[in-house]
């Protein structure tokens, strides 16, 4: 939890990503990302200079195998609001997939869904819980698949331009993430999506090209954040989106894995 909290202030510095008086709504699937990114935000709270608030948002895709109902039990031991909003995902997509993934439309309409409690509840911020290693591979993707120099944003504002959202775990690690959660013991929901795992997909492959490459060089990811941190600042509001996992036109649909992406 230490290195975690020094890495999420040093990321919140960098970023100007909480500032005094923020109302931050925390997207929770009940993966080890998020569950960590609202374990870390709720010590920070207690810690930081600043003053601000805490929420917990649930969306429920209604897929079978997943039950986020136990999460508000732990949220509210918490002292947190916690705000559970279900929508059936079989439903919605039919007809409505034009050419993305099942995973990729489940993302945008559950950051729909987010963003409606967010402005319903008086939230200005949205945490996400997407970490480095997500940041490195979105952006070996965009430069390998896609012919971009992008990754994903520690920061940035909605289409509206009413919501600023937030990743305060970007400088962090998924194994230190999935450790915290071991040793806190939270009481993490499985995301059982059957079209999750239906067949491999890039982002698979860049997780286990830098999971071999990091074998031989342990500094990989120190070197990578030093390069990655310009683009996670980047300023141009396409970058955003063109670094979601959509693939390309010319290639056949690919369901992409959920990462604890919502997420």
């Amino acid at each position: 939890m230490r290195a975690l909290l020094r890495q999420a202030g040093e990321a919140i510095k960098d970023f100007d990503l909480i500032r005094e008086g923020d109302r931050i709504l925390v997207a929770l699937s009940g993966g080890k990302d998020s569950m960590t990114l609202l374990h870390l935000l709720h010590d920070l709270q207690k810690r930081a200079p600043i003053r601000f608030q805490l929420a917990a948002a649930t969306i429920d895709p209604q897929m079978p195998g997943y039950d986020p109902t136990p999460l508000a039990h732990w949220v509210s031991g918490l002292g947190i609001s916690h705000f559970l909003q279900s929508y059936s995902i079989g439903r919605y997509a039919h007809g409505s997939l034009k050419g993305n993934s099942l995973c990729s439309f489940c993302s945008r309409m559950r950051r729909g869904k987010l963003q409606g409690i967010a402005r319903e509840r008086g939230y200005n911020v949205i945490a996400l819980g997407h970490h480095l290693d997500d940041a490195a591979e979105t952006f070996l993707m965009n430069s390998f698949f896609g012919g971009k120099l992008r990754s994903m944003r520690a920061a940035y504002k909605n289409d509206d331009g009413d919501l600023r959202i937030i990743r305060p775990l970007i400088y962090s690690r998924e194994c230190d993430a999935a450790e915290n959660a071991r040793q806190a013991e939270l009481p993490l929901v499985a995301d059982n999506c059957p079209a999750c795992d239906a067949r491999p997909s890039q982002r698979i492959a860049m997780k286990a090209l830098l999971q071999n490459l990091q074998k031989d060089h342990p500094q990989l990811f120190g070197s990578l954040k030093a390069t990655l941190k310009p683009l996670l600042s980047s300023a141009d509001e396409a970058a955003e989106f063109a670094a979601r996992d959509i693939p390309p036109a010319d290639q056949p649909l690919t369901f992409f894995p959920n990462t604890d992406r919502s997420n």
